[in-house]
């Protein structure tokens, strides 16, 4: 009899179970918003962005140069190459440059054509180029260092990019004046909608580097009339600039 009972009651259990519909089994499982949550949802919030600059000398320059060799083969067009390229890589070494700022950065062997008219393409011969791009951390060796690989062979100059060794200093003032940025344009929101800003939730930032085109050093015909005068290379001054974007809780 005990045991029919205890079936019984085990079958009533199970049957309200089954009972509850879709509905009040996912009324159940949801769980109730957070209170934080909750009150995100209902804040006042600004979404903003600002930049912060600061222009600074640079203190140091990349270049890129290079050596160009025609030859009737592939081989002596290499060959004359490496030789010319291991010149100028001796006088940036000559010139203060150390090894590690000098990179290779292209190598390139093409052959070369004559097209005549009517006729079919003529195997003119082979052109080898090479070209490195050298770091000068110092900007007063930067003219010399130009003489020296011109007058050492080297035929190609492609660009010329100035930077500073060391941009922390410069970040961080782009930085501090980014934020004063923010932080004014958050109030003048907030005043001008009749609120008071609360706290900042989040903050992301970007940074960047700009400066006008350099010209391109010139060499051969400055040179042809004194050897005693570098090259003329002017660094100017760069910009260097913050971009942020933060988030505002307003209050009243």
């Amino acid at each position: 009899m005990k045991t029919l009972m205890r079936a019984g009651a085990l079958g009533l259990t199970m049957a309200a179970a089954a009972a509850l519909t879709p509905a009040a089994m996912a009324q159940t499982a949801a769980a109730p918003a957070t209170p934080a949550a909750d009150s995100m949802f209902r804040a006042t919030t600004l979404n903003l962005s600002a930049m912060g600059e600061v222009d600074v000398a640079p203190d140091m320059a990349t270049i890129t140069l290079g050596v160009q060799t025609e030859a009737a083969t592939a081989q002596e067009a290499m060959r004359a190459n490496a030789q010319k390229m291991s010149e100028v890589m001796s006088a940036l070494n000559r010139a203060g440059i150390d090894g590690r700022d000098i990179q290779t950065s292209n190598l390139n062997l093409n052959a070369q054509y004559d097209y005549p008219q009517n006729e079919s393409p003529r195997l003119r011969g082979y052109q080898a180029s090479n070209q490195v791009t050298v770091k000068v951390r110092d900007l007063a060796r930067l003219g010399a260092a130009v003489d020296a690989t011109v007058n050492a062979g080297a035929n190609q100059i492609h660009s010329i990019n100035f930077g500073l060794n060391d941009s922390t200093a410069a970040e961080n003032a782009a930085r501090q004046a980014a934020v004063r940025n923010l932080q004014a344009k958050a109030q003048l929101y907030a005043q001008a909608t009749g609120h008071r800003v609360g706290r900042l939730v989040t903050l992301s930032e970007g940074t960047s580097y700009s400066q006008p085109p350099p010209p391109m050093p010139y060499m051969a015909m400055a040179r042809a009339e004194s050897k005693d005068m570098s090259t003329p290379v002017s660094g100017g001054e760069m910009t260097v600039r913050v971009d942020i974007s933060g988030l505002y809780e307003l209050t009243r």
